[in-house]
């Protein structure tokens, strides 16, 4: 069963930026398209970019020329650098493929300051 573990979260001042990953504990069909998911207290789980295996990217308008989604397939990791961050952008991040095929992770907590 392939694990999902999340990393890179933490506290951050607002304008700063945060590299978020992402591994697989075994192979993941590189034609999977694997996203980015975002969960804010009180807020239903969204998904915030995605990637597909010949590297297609797609962003919620939320996050749109803020944050970049890449992956290495290889490494079974995917990232997600995040830059220019607002307080709105605080939520813990979880990482799945677009069909939620994978039980989820713990997930990585990041909090923007104002």
């Amino acid at each position: 069963q392939v694990q999902l573990v999340e990393s890179g979260g933490g506290l951050v001042q607002a304008g700063g930026s945060l590299r978020l990953s992402c591994a697989a504990s075994r192979n993941i069909p590189s034609s999977n398209a694997m996203g980015w998911y975002r969960q804010a207290p009180g807020k239903q789980r969204e998904l915030v970019a995605d990637i597909t295996s010949v590297g297609i990217t797609d962003y919620a308008s939320s996050v749109k020329g803020r944050f970049i989604i890449s992956r290495d397939n290889g490494k079974n990791t995917v990232y997600l650098q995040m830059n220019s961050l607002k307080p709105e952008d605080t939520a813990v991040y979880y990482c799945n493929d677009l069909l939620l095929s994978y039980k989820w992770g713990k997930g990585t907590l990041v909090t923007v300051s104002s």
